[in-house]
């Protein structure tokens, strides 16, 4: 949540700041601001309710000129959506300027402190309260402005990610992170932070990604300096982004979201490359074999994950148990973290987060850790928090999913589970060799695959005219297939608005066939697998109830597609992979409903990418 962006060098800092800004605004887009020291010597802080867009109209006739600033692009926690609740945020002189992303959970305790003696707040964020307190501590104690964060923030309880400038010191930039990203880019003469590195790969490739704890001092003319809040010197690790700007560009497609859709069959490749030998013989994930005893030992696995994550983790389980044979449950891990859950040493814990942010899954990575149990992360972005925390891991390596709704991480999720289900099923014996190596070859096609559900993208296109004014939706599967239903049921809501559902398709009769009528779209998974003919009875118990029925079944079927409404065909695929395929017309159609509806599909409202606040 929020987006963090800041600049010291030698060019025109507010170009970079509000490049940096769209970069970052699928992190939230309810306002935006900026804060330059001018040449003149003047703090100036810029601010609007609305997308970035809207402050870089506010902007256009101020003074922006400066080679040192912060900017913000805010996802609202504490205060609505509004000018004075947007960031950067003023200390009561005047002097300072800050930006935050995450939750101070004690801000309000703080807060009455210093009302009694006597400050005025103008805003009902949360972040407000620690520019306050810096400038307090600075003025009563007569400290330089990085002590003076120190002594702040071992007052706060919670998550936060800062940057805050000062008009008295204008050569510099005090940031500091707990529980929520912070990236520093090292350039020539000049310095970039961000709260990923979306917004640095343009000016350099040299990062250091800023733990929990530690406070990055930026000043001109010298080298980058990190302490920990006891003002104890760290030596910061530079690290080299593997990451190119075509990746953050639309590319010509109209939205990210068409575009990432449209990226599956090579980012799968990409997830596998390396990894799947050319002969389709042999899986082998590094992060699995380096720990083959943790696997081969665990009695339980547990996967944590939310949203999309989750739905991912839900096929994990199935691939898990059925070629591994070790029991897995699946938990959400905003409430695993919270309910005192049985962790024993021999267990492993799969967490899986898309950014690697995700403030509830880091969460249940310290909580299993504190309980002795292996971590094992599954991860989109190199060198975010779940990675550098856990045990082991796999990277899915998808590339960055600029859109709000996720579509290309999720394949990518499915598909490293696919591999770690295989290779751990290979160490212990409990496939055979036949079966194994057919599996492994039907991983292996489901690029080529893709590439040929997409080509029906204008039969999903016309398909999705007819229902861009439903008002709500069901979505039907059974046993893989059933995750697939429950996320193509989140595609539709994310980004259209319209209420959908996911269900086994089994339980329809247990409640949500009285739902069932004319006007209720019906989405059944129906694919060519081991449960096909209880799907298809599933179908007729819809049929009978006059609702309409669409159908993704696989290529010459002809039972479904004589009683369902409209068909959506996808080629034959091996059962455990078929939710990768089943889920691309169903993205297709979520997108174009969307689009249709005439919604902000990359953005929809409230939403935001990484959501690192609990």
């Amino acid at each position: 949540m929020c987006g963090i962006v800041g600049y010291l060098g030698n060019r025109d800092a507010y170009a970079i700041l509000i490049k940096g800004l769209h970069r970052l605004e699928y992190r939230g887009y309810d306002s935006a601001g900026v804060a330059m020291l001018s040449g003149k010597g003047e703090l100036n802080v810029y601010k609007s309710k609305g997308k970035v867009a809207d402050l870089e109209r506010f902007a256009q006739s101020k003074d922006i000129s400066g080679s040192v600033g912060i900017a913000h692009t805010r996802w609202a926690t504490h205060g609505e959506p509004n000018d004075v609740n947007a960031h950067p945020h003023y200390s009561p002189s005047g002097e300072l300027a800050l930006i935050h992303n995450g939750i101070i959970e004690n801000y309000s305790v703080i807060r009455a402190e210093l009302e009694r003696k006597g400050y005025e707040f103008r805003s009902s964020t949360d972040t407000e309260v620690i520019v306050y307190l810096i400038e307090y501590i600075m003025k009563t104690n007569q400290t330089d402005l990085c002590t003076a964060v120190q002594l702040a923030l071992q007052q706060f309880v919670g998550a936060y990610a800062i940057a805050v400038i000062s008009k008295d010191n204008p050569d510099q930039i005090i940031a500091a992170r707990k529980s929520s990203p912070l990236v520093v880019g090292i350039g020539d003469d000049e310095f970039f932070l961000a709260s990923d590195a979306t917004p640095i790969i343009e000016y350099t490739d040299q990062v250091v990604y800023l733990n929990d704890e530690e406070i990055a001092i930026i000043r001109r003319g010298e080298a980058l300096k990190v302490v920990n809040l006891n003002n104890v010197e760290i030596t910061p690790e530079v690290k080299k982004l593997a990451m190119n700007l075509s990746q953050l560009e639309k590319g010509g497609y109209p939205h990210f979201m068409l575009k990432e859709i449209y990226e599956q069959p090579r980012t799968i490749l990409n997830c596998t490359s390396g990894r799947i030998n050319v002969e389709g013989t042999q899986v082998v994930l590094s992060g699995v074999i380096d720990n083959k005893e943790k696997f081969l030992n665990a009695k339980r696995i547990v996967i944590v994950a939310c949203g999309t994550s989750w739905h991912a983790a839900l096929i994990g389980e199935h691939l898990i148990e059925d070629f591994c044979r070790i029991p897995v449950e699946v938990e959400y891990a905003s409430e695993f973290h919270y309910r005192n859950p049985v962790i024993h040493s021999d267990d492993i814990v799969i967490a899986i987060s898309q950014s690697g942010e995700t403030a509830d899954t880091l969460a249940a990575v310290e909580l299993a850790k504190s309980k002795g149990a292996f971590i094992y992360g599954v991860c989109n972005a190199v060198g975010s928090s779940i990675p550098r925390a856990t045990d082991s891991g796999s990277y899915i390596h998808v590339g960055p999913e600029i859109g709000v709704a996720s579509t290309k991480a999720f394949t990518g999720q499915v598909t490293v589970l696919s591999m770690l289900a295989l290779t751990i099923a290979r160490q212990k014996g409990t496939l055979s060799e036949e079966e194994f190596i057919r599996l492994v070859k039907e991983l292996q096609a489901i690029p080529e695959k893709i590439e040929k559900v997409l080509k029906r993208a204008e039969e999903v296109k016309e398909l999705s005219k007819i229902f861009t004014y439903a008002h709500n939706f069901i979505y039907l599967g059974r046993g893989y297939n059933y995750p697939a239903a429950l996320e193509c049921a989140l595609k539709l809501k994310e980004i259209s608005y319209i209420h959908a559902e996911g269900y086994p398709a089994a339980e329809m009769k247990h409640g949500p066939i009285a739902l069932i009528d004319a006007e209720m779209p019906v989405v059944a998974i129906a694919t060519a697998d081991s449960i096909y003919e209880k799907t298809i009875s599933n179908i007729q118990e819809i049929k009978a109830r006059k609702g309409r029925v669409i159908a993704i079944v696989t290529e010459g079927d002809k039972v479904v597609r004589e009683m369902a409404d409209y068909c959506i065909e996808v080629p034959p695929v091996a059962e455990p992979f078929a939710p990768v395929l089943v889920s691309i017309p169903l993205q297709l159609l979520a997108y174009y409903i969307a689009v249709n509806k005439g919604r902000d599909v990359d953005q929809p409202r409230n939403l935001a990418k990484s959501v690192t606040v609990e």
